[in-house]
């Protein structure tokens, strides 16, 4: 088949150590030369790919984050969370997914989000007695949250793949990002407390006593403007006040404005980086767009959508059975691929398909972000795991068998969301979309 042959032939050019971008240009430039003997329209073909206002948001969001990490706004927020949880059982780990929720909804990025909260939360578990197999899978495992709970860059990108509403899959991300939220608190609570011996020293490790009426208002006070930033930026968006690009640009300038004028924590040094990485990040993620709209528009050329429809349609799959499928793909691409690259590599051939079998382009976006939030912890690329490894020094295989559980209760979110596709749907109706 020729979506799998040339899938092949470009997981051979990564094997290689060719970059994402160039091995997707390479192959479908030497694909379109072979079959067809020129190369026509590829600058058309390009800038009619970027020339897209929409994609203005992804460098701004990017930047939104950066802003809010470089202002040194997470430690409240940890703190915040640990101090109005410090009364429950596994509370620590519970604040810890916790922050990563409410930072999710500033950054749009699970590895920014796992990066930042690590450095605060893992550490201070460690400190309490939680195991180390639990503070690092709460952190990568929180982290995921970053793509799920809007905003996010993927879904802006799979909206401009599909043409999907953004403010309809920022909206369905909502539920299922809290439920999974739930889900990882739930296993926190059941399976650690905190306390016992520390095995380094052999002394006792006390827990820290409930929080005072005044310690709980002191720590809301201070990260209450960082609270701001999510109901202005998705509200904004849900009620119309601006476009995703527009509430990214504001967002971005709310963040700056908290950074440098409210928590006083951000230097000159510190914007110029700010910016310099969020330009670097997108740079990356438009060349990969570049290489994915060459290689869709030889995979069009070849015929592999009418293929892939032809195929399901005479396996008698059905909605259901296709679904399944394309779950198993995607997680064995998440293997080897980071999320761009697997949005853009399959999306587009599979877009007929679900007009064909009436599949919701916002529920399959969903289905499709869960599988790649399990994509950012599935070694061997596994870029949460990598994260946890870059901030402890642990071994990637004890991060690893750290993330079991929560790629098995991402795996239950995916099964849950396909049976009852309203939790991913209900919000978006509910607000209009």
């Amino acid at each position: 088949m020729t979506f799998f042959a040339t899938l092949a032939g470009l997981l051979v050019l990564l094997y290689l150590g060719v970059p994402m971008f160039a091995a997707m240009f390479l192959l479908s430039l030497g694909v379109l030369w072979l079959t067809e003997g020129a190369v026509t329209l590829l600058g058309e073909l390009v800038f009619g790919k970027l020339d897209s206002y929409l994609l203005v948001a992804v460098p701004l969001f990017m930047l939104m984050a950066h802003f809010m990490v470089r202002g040194r706004v997470v430690d409240d927020l940890f703190h915040t969370a640990h101090m109005m949880l410090r009364r429950v059982r596994g509370g620590l780990g519970i604040a810890t997914v916790a922050a990563c929720t409410v930072f999710a909804a500033i950054s749009g990025s699970s590895v920014a989000t796992a990066l930042t909260i690590g450095k605060v939360a893992i550490p201070q578990m460690l400190r309490y007695g939680y195991s180390r197999k639990g503070a690092f899978g709460v952190v990568a495992g929180g982290g995921t949250l970053g793509i799920l709970i809007p905003p996010s860059a993927p879904m802006i990108l799979y909206a401009y793949v599909t043409e999907a509403s953004v403010g309809a899959l920022f909206a369905a991300g909502v539920v299922p990002g809290l439920m999974m939220a739930t889900m990882f608190s739930l296993w926190c609570l059941l399976t650690e407390r905190g306390g016992g011996v520390d095995p380094a020293t052999g002394r006792a490790v006390e827990l820290p006593p409930p929080a005072t009426w005044g310690e709980l208002f002191a720590s809301l006070r201070r990260s209450i403007w960082a609270l701001t930033l999510p109901p202005f930026v998705l509200g904004g968006i849900y009620f119309g006040v601006f476009t995703p690009t527009e509430a990214a640009g504001t967002g971005a300038l709310w963040a700056l404005l908290l950074a440098l004028v409210v928590y006083r924590q951000m230097r000159l040094a510190d914007l110029w980086e700010g910016v310099n990485e969020a330009t670097r990040t997108a740079a990356m993620l438009f060349m990969i767009i570049v290489g994915a709209s060459l290689y869709g528009y030889m995979l069009t050329k070849l015929g592999a959508p009418q293929e892939l429809s032809h195929l399901i349609a005479t396996a008698g799959l059905g909605r259901t059975g296709f679904l399944l499928c394309m779950m198993v793909l995607l997680f064995l691409l998440g293997l080897i691929l980071e999320t761009f690259s697997i949005i853009l590599l399959t999306t587009p051939v599979i877009l007929p398909v679900l007009d064909a079998m009436a599949i919701d382009k916002v529920w399959y976006g969903i289905l499709l972000t869960l599988n790649l939030e399990m994509a950012l912890i599935s070694p061997p690329v596994a870029l949460n795991i990598v994260v946890i490894k870059a901030i402890t020094g642990a071994p990637l295989g004890e991060v690893g068998w750290a993330v079991v559980p929560y790629l098995l209760m991402l795996a239950t979110g995916i099964g849950l969301l396909m049976a009852f596709p309203g939790i991913a749907l209900w919000l978006p109706g509910v607000l209009g979309y």
